[in-house]
């Protein structure tokens, strides 16, 4: 599990410790993608009107799989700027 994290982390995949409403997955999508929070809350919901049920799967997996930003500030990974130099 600590690989995975470490992947989705130096890809820019984490949850943001200030900003995410249930699980932060959608804030750190955002984050990662360069849109707000609040857009891509928005594309979550208009998927899920048009694509049922998909998104109830696939967020709390993300929310498993994605890192924390805390987990991150501590050591366990490294920068994902510094990994793509």
């Amino acid at each position: 599990m600590n690989s995975i994290h470490r992947n989705m982390y130096t890809q820019g995949l984490y949850r943001p410790q200030h900003g995410g409403i249930l699980g932060g997955v959608c804030a750190g999508l955002a984050r990662r993608f360069g849109i707000g929070a609040t857009m891509m809350r928005l594309i979550f919901m208009i998927t899920l009107i048009v694509i049922p049920g998909s998104q109830i799967l696939i967020y709390p997996v993300l929310w498993l799989l994605m890192p924390k930003e805390s987990s991150a500030a501590y050591g366990s990974y490294s920068s994902p700027t510094n990994s793509m130099r």
